[in-house]
Protein backbone atom coordinates (compact mmCIF):
# COMPACT_ATOMS: atom_id res chain seq x y z
CA UNK A 1 0.00 0.00 0.00
CA UNK A 2 1.15 3.36 -0.79
CA UNK A 3 1.13 5.83 1.81
CA UNK A 4 1.09 9.30 1.05
CA UNK A 5 3.57 11.72 3.24
CA UNK A 6 1.66 14.02 6.12
CA UNK A 7 0.76 17.32 4.30
CA UNK A 8 2.14 20.40 5.93
CA UNK A 9 -0.42 23.27 6.03
CA UNK A 10 1.07 26.48 6.35
CA UNK A 11 -1.58 29.27 7.62
CA UNK A 12 -0.78 33.05 7.32
CA UNK A 13 -2.66 34.57 9.43
CA UNK A 14 -3.37 38.80 9.68
CA UNK A 15 -3.76 40.49 13.04
CA UNK A 16 -5.71 43.77 13.65
CA UNK A 17 -6.83 45.96 16.74
CA UNK A 18 -8.58 48.89 17.72
CA UNK A 19 -10.45 49.49 14.49
CA UNK A 20 -12.47 51.78 16.06
CA UNK A 21 -15.06 51.31 13.01
CA UNK A 22 -12.17 53.14 10.45
CA UNK A 23 -11.66 51.72 7.76
CA UNK A 24 -8.69 51.48 5.30
CA UNK A 25 -8.24 50.51 1.71
CA UNK A 26 -4.50 48.98 2.70
CA UNK A 27 -5.84 46.52 5.43
CA UNK A 28 -7.65 44.59 1.98
CA UNK A 29 -4.12 45.15 0.98
CA UNK A 30 -1.97 43.89 3.77
CA UNK A 31 -4.38 40.49 4.18
CA UNK A 32 -4.71 39.67 0.37
CA UNK A 33 -2.54 36.21 1.12
CA UNK A 34 -3.59 35.72 4.48
CA UNK A 35 -5.82 32.83 4.99
CA UNK A 36 -7.57 34.38 8.14
CA UNK A 37 -7.66 37.56 9.89
CA UNK A 38 -7.75 38.12 13.52
CA UNK A 39 -9.31 41.37 15.59
CA UNK A 40 -8.61 41.73 18.60
CA UNK A 41 -11.31 44.23 20.03
CA UNK A 42 -12.48 47.30 19.64
CA UNK A 43 -13.90 46.65 16.13
CA UNK A 44 -16.09 49.52 15.99
CA UNK A 45 -19.04 48.39 14.01
CA UNK A 46 -20.59 45.97 12.46
CA UNK A 47 -19.85 47.12 8.75
CA UNK A 48 -16.20 47.25 9.79
CA UNK A 49 -16.09 43.29 10.69
CA UNK A 50 -18.58 42.27 7.25
CA UNK A 51 -15.95 44.22 5.27
CA UNK A 52 -12.68 41.87 7.14
CA UNK A 53 -14.97 38.87 6.60
CA UNK A 54 -15.36 39.79 2.96
CA UNK A 55 -11.85 39.41 2.35
CA UNK A 56 -11.47 36.25 4.31
CA UNK A 57 -12.81 34.50 7.25
CA UNK A 58 -12.00 36.50 10.54
CA UNK A 59 -11.97 35.44 14.30
CA UNK A 60 -12.45 38.37 16.79
CA UNK A 61 -13.08 39.17 20.05
CA UNK A 62 -14.95 42.30 21.00
CA UNK A 63 -13.55 44.99 23.27
CA UNK A 64 -14.73 47.65 25.44
CA UNK A 65 -16.26 50.39 23.08
CA UNK A 66 -18.03 47.39 21.18
CA UNK A 67 -21.76 47.51 21.51
CA UNK A 68 -24.89 45.81 19.95
CA UNK A 69 -24.65 44.24 18.20
CA UNK A 70 -21.09 43.28 18.33
CA UNK A 71 -21.34 42.09 21.72
CA UNK A 72 -24.18 39.96 21.16
CA UNK A 73 -22.29 37.69 17.90
CA UNK A 74 -18.69 38.16 19.47
CA UNK A 75 -17.13 36.37 22.32
CA UNK A 76 -15.09 38.33 25.04
CA UNK A 77 -11.94 35.14 24.82
CA UNK A 78 -11.86 33.07 22.12
CA UNK A 79 -9.66 30.16 22.68
CA UNK A 80 -8.93 27.72 19.99
CA UNK A 81 -5.91 25.54 18.46
CA UNK A 82 -4.34 26.00 14.69
CA UNK A 83 -1.69 23.85 13.27
CA UNK A 84 -0.59 22.59 16.69
CA UNK A 85 -0.79 26.05 18.42
CA UNK A 86 -2.99 27.12 21.38
CA UNK A 87 -4.34 30.62 20.85
CA UNK A 88 -6.07 33.14 23.29
CA UNK A 89 -7.46 36.25 22.49
CA UNK A 90 -8.92 38.79 24.29
CA UNK A 91 -9.03 42.41 24.34
CA UNK A 92 -8.16 43.43 27.57
CA UNK A 93 -5.38 40.98 28.97
CA UNK A 94 -1.86 43.12 29.84
CA UNK A 95 1.14 41.04 28.72
CA UNK A 96 4.27 39.03 30.38
CA UNK A 97 4.94 41.06 33.91
CA UNK A 98 1.79 42.67 33.46
CA UNK A 99 -1.33 40.41 33.01
CA UNK A 100 -4.53 41.60 33.78
CA UNK A 101 -6.55 39.94 36.64
CA UNK A 102 -7.13 36.38 35.98
CA UNK A 103 -5.07 35.77 32.45
CA UNK A 104 -1.85 34.55 33.93
CA UNK A 105 -4.42 31.36 35.19
CA UNK A 106 -6.14 31.20 31.74
CA UNK A 107 -2.83 31.20 29.67
CA UNK A 108 -0.93 28.24 32.06
CA UNK A 109 -4.92 26.48 32.08
CA UNK A 110 -5.31 26.33 28.43
CA UNK A 111 -1.40 25.56 27.95
CA UNK A 112 -1.39 28.29 25.45
CA UNK A 113 1.47 29.37 22.79
CA UNK A 114 0.22 32.17 21.50
CA UNK A 115 -1.36 35.25 23.55
CA UNK A 116 -2.77 37.84 21.55
CA UNK A 117 -4.25 41.22 22.88
CA UNK A 118 -5.27 44.54 21.86
CA UNK A 119 -6.61 47.65 23.75
CA UNK A 120 -3.11 49.36 24.56
CA UNK A 121 -2.68 50.53 20.89
CA UNK A 122 0.95 49.99 21.53
CA UNK A 123 2.48 47.58 19.30
CA UNK A 124 4.12 44.46 21.29
CA UNK A 125 5.93 40.92 20.49
CA UNK A 126 7.46 39.79 23.58
CA UNK A 127 8.19 36.16 24.88
CA UNK A 128 7.02 34.94 28.51
CA UNK A 129 9.27 32.65 28.61
CA UNK A 130 7.88 31.75 32.53
CA UNK A 131 4.52 30.56 30.73
CA UNK A 132 6.18 29.26 27.42
CA UNK A 133 4.01 31.16 25.27
CA UNK A 134 4.48 34.73 22.31
CA UNK A 135 2.07 37.50 23.47
CA UNK A 136 1.19 39.57 20.56
CA UNK A 137 -0.54 43.08 20.64
CA UNK A 138 -1.02 44.31 17.17
CA UNK A 139 -1.39 48.43 18.42
CA UNK A 140 -4.28 50.13 16.84
CA UNK A 141 -4.90 49.99 12.96
CA UNK A 142 -7.81 52.88 13.45
CA UNK A 143 -7.30 56.29 14.21
CA UNK A 144 -9.32 56.80 17.22
CA UNK A 145 -6.27 56.69 20.45
CA UNK A 146 -2.94 58.55 21.65
CA UNK A 147 -0.94 56.10 19.16
CA UNK A 148 1.81 57.35 16.46
CA UNK A 149 1.15 54.99 14.14
CA UNK A 150 -1.18 52.60 13.02
CA UNK A 151 -0.20 48.90 12.79
CA UNK A 152 -1.18 45.72 10.82
CA UNK A 153 0.54 42.34 11.45
CA UNK A 154 1.11 39.29 9.05
CA UNK A 155 2.83 36.04 10.08
CA UNK A 156 2.45 32.50 9.36
CA UNK A 157 2.08 29.35 11.67
CA UNK A 158 3.44 26.19 10.45
CA UNK A 159 3.85 22.48 12.37
CA UNK A 160 3.55 24.31 16.05
CA UNK A 161 5.56 27.36 14.80
CA UNK A 162 5.27 31.07 14.44
CA UNK A 163 6.99 32.66 12.27
CA UNK A 164 7.55 35.55 9.37
CA UNK A 165 6.33 38.36 11.56
CA UNK A 166 5.78 41.30 9.01
CA UNK A 167 4.84 44.96 10.45
CA UNK A 168 2.94 47.40 7.86
CA UNK A 169 2.92 50.57 9.61
CA UNK A 170 0.09 53.43 8.19
CA UNK A 171 0.28 57.52 8.93
CA UNK A 172 -2.42 58.59 10.84
CA UNK A 173 -4.71 61.21 8.86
Amino acid sequence: MFKLPNAVIVKTIGLLSDTHGYWDEKYATFFAECDEIWHAGDIGSLELYNRLMELRPVRAVVGNIDGYPLRSMLPTELIFSIEGVNVFMTHIGGYPGKYAPGIAAKLRNNHTKLFISGHSHILKVINDPSLGLLHINPGAAGLQGWQLKRTLLRFKIENSTISDLEIMELKLH
